[in-house]
């Protein structure tokens, strides 16, 4: 008896599914395209993560003929083709990715990034940050298993770190036109400073939030940024080497000097002798014959005969070299910005360079 019933159960299935092919042409073939597209997409994510990577890209592309609305695959193709540096296919698949999820976030980055890093639509990118900021993505909380909102906050602070990265080179291609340039320069301040009340300890947010108060003229800005930006990764030799520049203009040479000095050393550690380091050794020698016209000449013969403190850095062969028990006393020396007290107290918070148009928050 369960034989004929198992025997029956199988023809009625066979039955209604030729029914539903039958009345439903059209569907029955989707639904079949899904099944094959989405084992084609298995086996490129399989090929993918092994980064056979052409083997991958020929199972998303039949699995997309057959189920083109598999935003993922599209996303996993875009990446392929960045790799490749084909950016301009990788820009169309992750168009293709968000036309069938906008909501999407990673698709959105990568297509920003691509599109102002790679292409020069800076503008394209622009939209893409956008539309993440505004995206109101549900919430989802399981208690002491999974919460999305801190991601989902951290993705908003990139959003708007990367948009300000797209306006500032919008600025730098601005050419003649100095209303955009100025233009520009505004919009990309006013998302580093969302991104950094969002990524409070991003040293690349902060660092960018103080070049762009640098490059708009607000050197008060600028130098309590660089100094935030220095405390957060004092071995990072950008800041220390843009506040050098900054306080040169403002005439603080001997701590210009000081600054200079630790940018040297840090190019020395990350890049051994260059070319950038010579163009900062000459910068220093300026330095030096600025603080001999402009002070006291004995200030250097001073430096030369005062004893070593205990958080002094050690040189061999022209290479900073720290022991154990120096480790301490070098990331402090470092991470001391010395000059953030002139910044604080002598320029005053509405410096800005004469003739500049600046937005002090």
């Amino acid at each position: 008896m369960k034989k004929v019933l198992s025997v029956l159960f199988t023809l009625l299935l066979i039955g209604g599914i030729a029914a539903i092919w039958f009345l439903f042409p059209d569907f029955s073939r989707k639904q079949v395209n899904k099944l094959f597209g989405v084992y084609d997409v298995y086996k490129g994510d399989n090929a993918y993560r092994r980064m056979k990577l052409q083997r991958a890209i020929d199972y998303y592309n039949n699995a997309l003929r057959l189920y083109p609305e598999h935003y993922e695959a599209w996303y996993n193709l875009g990446n392929i083709y960045v790799v490749y540096e084909d950016y301009y296919s990788a820009a169309d698949a992750y168009e293709k990715s968000i036309e069938h999820n906008p909501k999407f976030i990673m698709a959105r980055m990568n297509y920003g990034i691509v599109a102002s890093e790679k292409l020069g639509d800076f503008d394209a990118a622009i939209n893409q940050y956008q539309a993440i900021i505004e995206l109101k993505p549900k919430l989802i909380s399981i208690p002491f298993i999974f919460n999305n909102r801190k991601s989902t906050k951290i993705n908003k602070g990139i959003a708007y770190y990367n948009m300000g990265v797209a306006y500032k080179q919008k600025s730098i291609y601005a050419d003649d036109n100095e209303e955009l340039r100025y233009r520009s320069l505004q919009n990309a301040l006013k998302s580093y400073q969302e991104a950094v009340k969002v990524l409070k300890k991003d040293y690349d947010a902060r660092y960018n939030l103080a070049l762009t108060y640098h490059l708009l003229g607000d050197y008060h800005d600028a130098g309590l940024n660089y100094c935030k930006a220095i405390s957060l990764a004092p071995m990072n030799y950008e800041a220390h080497y843009n506040l050098a520049i900054l306080l040169r203009h403002l005439k603080y040479y001997k701590e210009s000097l000081d600054e200079m000095q630790k940018a040297t050393s840090l190019i020395t550690i990350s890049d051994g002798i260059s070319n950038r380091q010579r163009y900062v050794f000459d910068v220093m020698n300026e330095l030096t014959r600025l603080i001999y016209s402009d002070t006291d000449k004995t200030f250097l013969e001073k430096i030369d005969d005062e004893p070593a403190a205990s958080g002094e850095i050690t040189y061999i062969n022209g290479r900073l070299v720290a022991s154990e028990a120096l480790d301490k006393a070098i990331l402090k020396n470092f991470k001391t910005c010395g000059s953030r007290a002139i910044f604080l107290e002598e320029i005053g918070e509405d410096y800005t360079e004469r003739g500049s148009r600046v937005n002090v928050p």
